[in-house]
């Protein structure tokens, strides 16, 4: 998995007022939590442009204080109108404990049902996962080589060694749907018979 280094100060004051302020000058409260106390602290704003705009799933290295402490992003607050990042958190990563992260989806193959005119349907791009962090993989591959039309993986089809999944199990993950021109072709064939 990607490690991203960022570095933060610590925040004095945690209000309102001085959070504005600091936006304005173009950072962005955080917080750490997940150890044995919350840590509140500010980051560049422009250092989350290779953790939030990205599909990869990351560790970050965070210097604080000079102190290191290893965490991933937790949760991200935008403005309503601006888009612009409020408020993050992270979530302390601590050897022996599970975390839970979303993990991106990754199809593999070719399925025989798209090649005879079906459409691949991507119902869910992440998945909610439960596990140790040296065991999360990057992403969660789907062999979609054995796929005919109205085939479908669901969550509890996936099996990765060390990894829980949280999503409900009988959700579809991918999907070949049939395409009109597959469903005329075979509402000609039938009437000709």
């Amino acid at each position: 998995m990607k490690t991203v280094s960022m570095s933060g100060s610590l925040r004095e004051n945690v209000g309102k007022k001085d959070a504005k302020m600091n936006r304005r000058e173009g950072k962005v409260p955080c917080v750490l939590y997940g150890g044995k106390d919350q840590i509140h602290f500010l980051a560049n704003d422009k250092d989350f442009k290779n953790i939030i705009f990205t599909p990869e799933v990351c560790f970050i290295d965070l210097a604080l204080d000079g102190k290191q402490y290893k965490a991933t992003l937790q949760d991200v607050q935008y403005h309503p109108v601006s888009d612009n990042i409020l408020h993050v958190d992270f979530l302390e990563i601590t050897d022996g404990k599970p975390i839970i992260m979303y993990v991106p989806i990754k199809v593999t193959g070719t399925s025989p049902g798209v090649l005879r005119g079906g459409k691949l349907v991507t119902k869910m791009r992440r998945l909610k996962v439960k596990g140790l962090s040296d065991v999360l993989p990057d992403d969660i591959k789907i062999d979609i080589n054995n796929l005919e039309i109205g085939d479908y993986v669901k969550v509890n089809n996936l099996n990765v060694t060390g990894v829980e999944f949280l999503d409900v199990p009988t959700s579809i993950v991918v999907t070949v749907k049939a395409t009109r021109g597959v469903e005329d072709a075979a509402a000609e064939g039938e009437e000709k018979k």
